[in-house]
């Protein structure tokens, strides 16, 4: 019994010394948030005095309010496309039966072995084609479909009930009743936690959206923070700093309030 306290112990001392170490940069940012270019240019990591202005600068002096629109925008799009798709091509693999269908999942899920990287040409190509480059479409369409998230989610709906199949084709329900009434409902913590996913993986992008426009007319905040490191607000890190910290506010607010719903993931076998 004392082993395993004393083991509890040490397991809890390690987690929180890697929960320091994993918060300074955080709280390092936020100081320098909160500090005067003359205090940073001094070398001060804390703030002699707090300066809240530079979060009101963000807004009333950059883009960056058009910025984290824009990635708003592109964010749920993807997020809704992935999830919808994702529900349908699990419920078509788990539900449906077609000739070749263990092979067809095998080919889809293949494509998750392709790097990003190999894609950038054929997809710019592709946008450059239909003349949708400096578009939300330019940078949403490439990823409306995931095979990650297909994959997990017909995980999740393999553990449905066979039951509850016959007893919806007893009850004369169609395909789409059946999922939004039955397994949607049955298997809500997947979908939450591959929506979170999704929407924290696309407001993080940066290599994509920045090839595929040349211009601030529909580009993310991420672009939007390094061309602040490019224009005349180079020298006031307080002041990047400070949109650095706003555009780092979705994640950590999707990380804490989602938390629980990445624990159920991971304890159910959702997420391998």
């Amino acid at each position: 019994m004392q082993v395993n306290r004393t083991k509890q112990i040490g397991n809890y001392l390690l987690l929180s010394v890697i929960a320091i170490i994993l918060m300074v940069p955080l709280l390092l940012g936020i100081s320098l948030s909160l500090s005067s270019s003359s205090s940073i240019s001094q070398g001060n990591l804390f703030p002699q005095k707090l300066v809240f202005s530079n979060y009101v600068h963000v807004f009333t002096d950059t883009h960056m309010a058009q910025f984290l629109l824009h990635s708003l925008i592109v964010s749920g799009v993807v997020m809704i496309g992935q999830v919808v798709l994702s529900i349908l091509a699990a419920y078509a693999f788990v539900f449906l039966d077609f000739k070749f269908k263990k092979t067809a999942f095998v080919i889809f899920l293949s494509t998750m072995m392709l790097p990003f990287e190999s894609q950038i040409i054929p997809n710019f190509n592709l946008m450059r084609d239909l003349n949708l480059l400096n578009t939300y479409s330019a940078m949403a369409l490439p990823f409306l479909a995931s095979a990650f998230g297909t994959f997990m989610i017909k995980t999740s709906f393999e553990q449905v009930p066979p039951e509850l199949k016959q007893l919806s084709q007893i009850e004369g329900l169609s395909h789409f009743q059946f999922i939004t009434k039955v397994v949607m409902p049955y298997c809500k913590i997947s979908l939450i936690t591959f929506a979170l996913y999704s929407f924290l993986t696309n407001w993080n992008m940066y290599l994509w959206p920045l090839i595929s426009t040349d211009n601030d007319k529909v580009r993310t905040a991420q672009i939007g923070l390094r061309q602040m490191r490019a224009q005349d607000t180079a020298s006031n890190w307080g002041l990047i700093m400070a949109a650095t910290i706003i555009v780092v506010i979705p994640t950590m607010l999707i990380i804490f309030f989602g938390q629980k719903y990445f624990k159920n993931g991971l304890t159910s076998g959702v997420i391998k």
